[in-house]
């Protein structure tokens, strides 16, 4: 656009369209690749980690991340989730441009609201059935449900806003809040990826220091701080365009490797001494300062490079062509990752379930083993039906193409 194009007279509307268009249109490039089944096996597995934790004063517990670490299902969730959305949004976006990107995307913050949603009275209704149904009322506080027998009408208008929110039903809002900002987030990712992630850190370091944070209902704040958990969201968005690309000569660092390493035995040992009681004499004062309690809510700076540690060794360890993959032992978390939403939100559910079986029922570790195989077996059905129904949707939708043809 020239000069005399911009003063001509009487084209003022013109000249405006067309800076506006420059504006909205992206100019990145987003390398193409094939499909990272490793991401898959990961979501799934935090899906996986997250139903076992949800089971309170279980063993099952000890058979997830957190009891051996300072990061958790939730963390690897949320990178995963930053570095899919980049990568589906992010190519919608250059390919068919940002307006039609960012209604695509705001169109799944609405499957996600809906979810959420359908997800939070059900289970509302569950805990208030069943803590009715078998006198058990300390259920409604354990699972933070009592505000809905005072103020019912509040308390709903208020999970409406997601300032509400009953026990273990924290996740899925902290993502659709991070959804909810990413198109703005994403066109300035996809034209200065450097720094906004930098812009990233700068917004976590500032939540931190000076405690924003979202207001809860009755009293509080949000247990998973949007502010501080964003980093993880972007930097997997920074991963997607590129960032991956350009930190893949680190996988060759033995230095790294070594302190990657160094530092998982470290968190094992904070994490094992907070858990412990025994071992919480062998730590000084000092360092146990540092890392425990493990700050959760505003994610502490340990748990980042906890996650970036793991998720560093793991790519060295496991490429993207690696044969294991394929295993049929593995299909199941695959499966998982790929029916993220719906198994997430079956295996929020299935954990109160679970919790309920085993706190009317037997406790013992035989009962555990069982009620928690049960969810994961439950989980995994749910998976592979959405594959086989997703599968004939497609299959009927190209029979109608053809026809249609015909």
């Amino acid at each position: 656009m020239t000069d005399e194009t911009i003063h001509a007279p009487g084209r003022p509307l013109q000249v405006a369209f067309l800076r506006l268009w420059e504006t909205i249109t992206i100019r990145s490039v987003l390398v193409k690749q094939r499909r990272d089944v490793r991401l898959d096996l990961f979501r799934g597995l935090a899906n996986w980690l997250i139903f076992l934790g949800h089971i309170p004063d279980s063993a099952l517990a000890w058979c997830t991340t957190r009891n051996y670490g300072f990061s958790d299902g939730a963390d690897l969730f949320v990178l995963i989730s930053g570095y899919t959305a980049t990568f589906v949004f992010g190519s919608m976006m250059m390919e068919r441009g940002f307006v039609i990107g960012a209604t695509r995307l705001l169109r799944r913050v609405w499957q996600l609201y809906v979810a959420h949603l359908l997800l939070f009275l059900v289970y509302l209704t569950a805990v208030h059935y069943i803590a009715h149904s078998f006198d058990d009322l300390h259920l409604m506080d354990q699972f933070n449900v009592a505000p809905l027998m005072n103020f019912p009408v509040e308390t709903l208008s208020q999970g409406l806003i997601l300032k509400f929110k009953p026990l273990n039903l924290d996740v899925l809002p902290l993502y659709i809040v991070l959804m909810a900002a990413f198109p703005v987030v994403l066109w300035f990712m996809l034209r200065w990826r450097n720094a906004v992630m930098i812009g990233s850190l700068g917004l976590y370091l500032a939540a931190r220091h000076y405690e924003l944070n979202l207001p809860s209902y009755p009293a509080g704040v949000w247990y998973f701080n949007p502010f501080a958990w964003q980093l993880l969201f972007v930097f997997g968005a920074w991963l997607a365009l590129g960032g991956a690309a350009a930190s893949r000569w680190l996988l060759s660092s033995r230095t790294l490797l070594v302190l990657s390493s160094g530092f998982l035995i470290l968190a094992l040992a904070m994490t094992l001494a907070e858990r412990v009681p025994g071992l919480r004499d062998y730590i000084p004062e000092g360092l146990a300062a540092v890392f425990i309690p493990n700050d959760k809510t505003n994610l502490g700076p340990y748990r980042v490079i906890h996650l970036a540690s793991l998720v560093f060794i793991v790519v060295s360890l496991i490429p993207i062509d690696w044969p294991g993959l394929r295993s049929p032992v593995l299909q199941p978390l695959i499966r998982c990752g790929q029916q993220s939403l719906s198994v997430f939100c079956v295996g929020l559910f299935l954990s109160f379930v679970a919790h309920f079986l085993l706190d009317f029922g037997s406790e013992g570790i035989l009962a555990q083993i069982l009620v928690g195989a049960a969810g994961l077996g439950i989980m995994t059905g749910v998976a592979y039906y959405r594959t086989w129904s997703k599968g004939v949707d497609r299959s009927r939708s190209s029979e109608q193409r053809g026809e249609a043809g015909e």
